[in-house]
């Protein structure tokens, strides 16, 4: 799978390509098994775990609204059966103007 097409074929901004490399480079152990590279959106627990332990322990988000977005993040990206992880997260680190948490200092 070509990771960066991926982002890009579903980022709503321009890419941001250090973020997008250090994300790259913290989950390549979680892309690296077939049984966690994807988000299944149709698995309530698989989204509790998106939120509990990428929103809010990752980027440190208490807002009401992650399961709303994560909700959202699913529609957009309802046309690909497999949803890339690494694809999910960018795009709700994208949406919380979070990316600067990835990029390598």
């Amino acid at each position: 799978m070509d990771h960066l097409a991926d982002v890009k074929k579903f980022a709503r901004k321009p890419l941001n390509e250090a973020a997008f490399a250090g994300m790259t480079k913290s989950y390549a152990l979680v892309m690296g098994k077939p049984d966690t590279r994807f988000v299944a959106c149709s698995d309530p627990a698989e989204l509790e775990r998106v939120r509990e332990n990428f929103l809010k322990k990752k980027l440190g988000l208490k807002t009401a609204d992650l399961d709303a977005t994560i909700k959202a993040t699913c529609e957009h990206m309802k046309s690909d059966n497999t949803k890339s992880r690494l694809t999910f997260y960018y795009l709700l680190a994208e949406h919380y103007g979070k990316l600067a948490l990835f990029v390598k200092k």
